[in-house]
């Protein structure tokens, strides 16, 4: 419903700002520039999507293999207890656990497809212990956080988008993303945490939390002692040697099970080319709305605004230009990603330019805040949310603002 408002709103306002640019200022190119976006986006959707198709095929493929090996499985059995901490009210055996660990450990993977039917099922089982139906209930609103703020180990999308759009090496948002998506997290585990009066000082939950950011600050603090270009170094030599251990990972665990890798590689990648096809229309969709929002000249209005308020506290302004992607990600995954590929396409960036590599991290640090709550509360009937959207919220400010950080330390 979000994405209905927000597309009409595009061509609406691109229209009204269209007609006073003619009317009063007397600019007889701004239809014309509004008419030629909409047939050079509609072309960019359509060709993007067709060379989405590879890599999403490779991927989907491998993440198939990894699935078959027990990868889930395992990493369901790794965040067991740290769960069972996060949900006090549930009891030690409750139904929801797997379902839940489930859900999480796939959306890490990349795996939407075996994510969202198995994260149904979690909220469905977790509204038959709710005491109030219409009511969203304290393990509800934890599972919906850890939905939004989107902890992902492999961003599948992001780095085949990038691909298709000729980066260098599309893999170097890999670290920056994961980094996100990691303080996006955290934060939304702490806020709702605080607002349920669970106990973070919880020995597990120290454990879990405290070894995590122990890990990830001392990472960080040490790639801040080094040269850009080692970090450079370090970041795509990195990015590229965890990724294909993963693969390897992936590929060694389905062997030990004696499943056919390359029949349940096949198998992925058939769904990934049944993916990248499907998309078409949502991506030209979503990129025409953009073209003629921007070629009205909406856009550069807001973000020159924003640019001049950056520029006047005496901060670095180059990251504005990625901000259209963070307004639209808790609103429409859809419209983030159509605000990331055209400034990816854009000539005055480009896929490998730092904006196009902010825009990237923030595609990628957290999930869509109002779309997880519609589904999610909506397949089981939960009208009062509660403090749902405002934590969801806290933990996308969170990941948007570790992004622009981390993309500074990385690539600026």
């Amino acid at each position: 419903m979000a994405l209905n408002y927000l597309w009409i709103a595009f061509f609406l306002i691109a229209f009204v700002v269209g007609l006073v640019r003619l009317i009063v200022f007397g600019d007889l190119e701004v239809f014309p520039d509004m008419m030629n976006a909409t047939f050079d986006s509609a072309k960019t959707g359509f060709n993007i999507s067709l060379g989405l198709t590879g890599a999403l095929t490779l991927w989907m493929g491998l993440m198939k293999v990894g699935e078959k090996g027990g990868m889930v499985q395992l990493m369901s059995r790794a965040i067991g207890p740290f769960f069972s901490r996060l949900f006090p009210e549930l009891p030690k055996n409750h139904p929801a656990y797997g379902s839940m660990m489930m859900n999480i450990a796939a959306n890490m993977l990349g795996l939407d497809n075996a994510a969202t039917p198995v994260g149904l099922k979690a909220m469905k089982e977790l509204q038959e212990s709710n005491p109030n139906k219409d009511t969203a209930s304290n393990a509800q609103i934890m599972f919906l956080v850890l939905n939004t703020s989107g902890l992902t180990i492999i961003p599948i999308s992001v780095m085949a988008i990038r691909a298709t759009e000729g980066a260098v090496n599309p893999s170097d948002i890999f670290l920056p993303i994961l980094l996100a998506t990691f303080f996006s997290t955290l934060v939304g585990i702490v806020s709702v945490s605080i607002v349920q009066k669970i106990n973070l000082f919880d020995r597990v939950i120290l454990a879990y939390l405290g070894g995590f950011t122990a890990l990830i600050g001392g990472f960080i603090w040490y790639l801040s002692t080094l040269s850009r270009e080692m970090v450079n170094t370090i970041s795509l030599l990195g990015a590229n040697l965890l990724l294909f251990s993963i693969i390897i990972a992936f590929i060694v665990m389905a062997l030990r099970k004696k499943e056919n890798v390359y029949d349940a590689f096949i198998e992925g990648a058939k769904e990934g080319f049944g993916i990248a096809i499907k998309i078409i229309p949502f991506l030209v969709a979503i990129l025409v709305a953009i073209a003629v929002f921007r070629e009205s000249g909406t856009m550069d209005f807001i973000v020159d605004g924003i640019r001049n308020v950056v520029a006047f506290f005496g901060f670095d302004t180059r990251f504005v230009d990625a901000l259209p992607t963070a307004f639209m990600k808790p609103l429409s995954g859809g419209a983030a990603r159509g605000m990331m590929v055209e400034i990816l396409s854009n000539s005055n960036f480009g896929v490998d330019s730092f904006v196009g590599k902010v825009a990237s991290t923030i595609q990628g640090s957290t999930d869509t805040t109002f779309y997880v709550l519609a589904v999610y509360f909506g397949s089981v009937g939960v009208k009062r949310t509660r403090h749902a959207v405002g934590c969801g919220l806290i933990a996308d400010l969170a990941g948007i603002i570790a992004s622009i950080w981390l993309a500074y330390l990385f690539f600026g």
